[in-house]
């Protein structure tokens, strides 16, 4: 039942399609296929430790480098979740292809596509495992809020880099493909920062989470709220709860 709700789920994008009528064409289906498998051992990762955590999946896609499993979830689970949930896709990876040297011998070609994917993949660029594992990270030790434009801030800075370091080293045109599509899903992440940052709040204001540590604000700057600590806020030295400063931020009376 697990199984055929999870391929109810998947989604392949047009832009796989095209690259496999291209491998085909060009003779290099062996490649697309070993590389096709890797994505899936890949993901696989993702979802099996998503659903071991009980996790929503909304939908998982899958591109000709890489796929994204989109969860249906609260901002507001564990941050420890995530995090394990985000690097089980990487783990997964190296474990099956440490498990296949094993059995069979090296690859040539199994080992270059296998760096190639766990590499980029790395790559703090949204919406990579990279920047999620950073972003992750920094939610332990700065809000909600700023951790979210820094990770934004380091995927613009890093896409930069990536497109220089292309122009001198003459990509191709498929290489060009997925920096454009990493282009637009880093402009997709700044421009939901507020409604992100919102349904943070929002989820909070609405539900009561049970969180072990506890922080206090002064005064009544919801942006510096973090995830995984409830808060009081200090104002006219009178402590309030988090809640009942949020009630006058969604209070649509």
């Amino acid at each position: 039942m697990i199984i055929k709700t999870i391929f109810k789920k998947i989604k392949i994008h047009p832009f796989f399609y095209l690259i496999a009528i291209l491998a085909i064409i060009t003779g290099l289906f062996k490649q697309f296929l070993i590389l096709s498998t890797i994505i899936i051992i890949h993901e696989l990762g993702h979802i099996l430790t998503a659903l071991y955590y009980k996790w929503q999946i909304d939908k998982i896609i899958i591109l000709p480098f890489g796929g994204l499993t989109i969860f249906k979830e609260f901002i507001n689970r564990p941050i420890n979740e995530e995090l394990l949930i985000t690097i089980m896709g990487p783990i997964n990876q190296i474990l099956f292809y440490f498990f296949y040297n094993f059995l069979f011998g090296q690859n040539i070609l199994i080992t270059n596509y296998h760096y190639g994917i766990l590499l980029f993949n790395l790559l703090p660029i949204y919406p990579l495992d990279g920047i999620k594992i950073i972003n992750l990270l920094l939610s332990k030790w700065i809000s909600f809020k700023m951790s979210h434009l820094v990770t934004i801030f380091i995927s613009i800075i890093m896409i930069i880099i990536v497109l220089i370091l292309s122009l001198i080293f003459k990509i191709n045109m498929t290489f060009l493909l997925i920096l454009i599509f990493l282009l637009v899903k880093i402009y997709s992440e700044l421009k939901n920062h507020h409604y992100l940052f919102n349904k943070f709040l929002f989820e909070r204001y609405l539900y009561n989470f049970s969180f072990n540590k506890r922080k206090i604000i002064k005064g009544d700057k919801i942006k510096k709220m973090f995830r995984d600590y409830k808060h009081l806020f200090y104002i006219d030295e009178k402590y309030y709860l988090e809640r009942e400063i949020l009630k006058k931020k969604f209070d649509f009376k």
